[in-house]
């Protein structure tokens, strides 16, 4: 069935370049099936603080309150996040209606100098702000000197080009979706460097009172990738759900089974890493729920924790 919203469908989006790129892939998405829409550009405070790390100034959630706000005020519609700036739980109110099909969960190695991370010489300067990386970059280097790298997909291409970092790892879909692949030196598969809970995966948040948007926006819902993330996010939640932990969950199908796997670090630098996997055939969302609640157990018994 048709659904119609009467009016403009209003979408609420950052306005860095990547942010706008995805919100404009969801307008053109709902505008072949006949509903008019338009953009609210703004910017977040996860936007505005640069000269720290998210985990030391309130997490992911900052990229995405200012977004809520205005689902909430009715001055937009629906919200399009990168899934894996969006907080575990949602504030009372608010409902993720749609998750759609995944780019390329991995990550990229970004250099203007070397092909690979192996080819990094001894103390070589490498850019990343997600403790994640962190601490997957020091289990295969421990000799390399990782520092702080914040700002939009742009920023930190130039801060690379201006010679402040021999390396970046960056978020492969960013760079292909915008265009950017060629700066891709090499891309880490999974083995070498888990990704985040829902990497690669676009997001479509409404306010949980609107099941009108919720019906016109299930066509944009790709199935697996809803059923991946749900085990990712689960990991995550079940181990705290915060930034400030290094935790990676990665799931992806093979035929029916889906197969997760998650890696824990030690938040307090000592270079413990604990990994854990399982798979289930998952048909439905209670099924990828409880694969990551038992891959979340798993870390625990191996000395991961909170």
């Amino acid at each position: 069935m048709q659904v119609t919203i009467l009016g403009q469908l209003v979408i609420a989006t950052r306005e860095s370049r990547l942010a706008l790129w995805q919100a404009e892939h969801v307008k053109a998405l709902l505008e072949q099936r006949g509903h008019p829409v338009s953009l609210l550009g703004m910017t977040t405070r996860g936007d505005q603080i640069l000269d720290r790390s998210l985990s030391k100034v309130g997490g992911k959630g900052l990229f995405v309150k200012e977004l809520e706000v205005a689902l909430e005020e009715g001055r937009a519609h629906i919200a399009v996040h990168s899934l894996k700036d969006v907080p575990m739980e949602l504030p009372a109110g608010f409902m993720l209606a749609c998750v759609m099909e995944r780019e390329d969960p991995r990550d990229a190695f970004v250099s203007n100098r070397y092909a690979t991370l192996d080819e990094l010489p001894q103390g070589a300067v490498v850019g990343t702000s997600s403790l994640r990386r962190v601490v997957l970059l020091r289990a295969q280097r421990p000799d390399l000197r990782i520092e702080p790298l914040r700002g939009n997909l742009d920023t930190r291409l130039r801060k690379l080009d201006e010679g402040q970092y021999d390396a970046i790892v960056l978020a492969a879909a960013g760079l292909k979706r915008l265009g950017l692949a060629s700066r891709i030196r090499a891309i880490f598969e999974p083995e070498q460097m888990l990704p985040a809970a829902g990497q690669g995966a676009l997001g479509i948040e409404i306010r949980s009172d609107r099941g009108d948007l919720a019906e016109l926006l299930e066509p944009l819902s790709h199935h697996a990738t809803t059923l991946a993330v749900a085990a990712e996010r689960e990991v995550s939640r079940a181990m705290g759900g915060s930034c400030s932990m290094p935790l990676a969950a990665h799931a992806a199908f093979s035929g029916e089974y889906l197969q997760l796997r998650a890696a824990w670090g030690d938040p307090e630098g000592s270079g413990a890493l604990v990994r854990a996997q399982s798979a289930a055939a998952c048909a439905d969302l209670a099924a990828a729920v409880q694969l990551g609640a038992e891959v979340a157990a798993r870390l625990r018994a191996g000395g991961a924790h909170s």
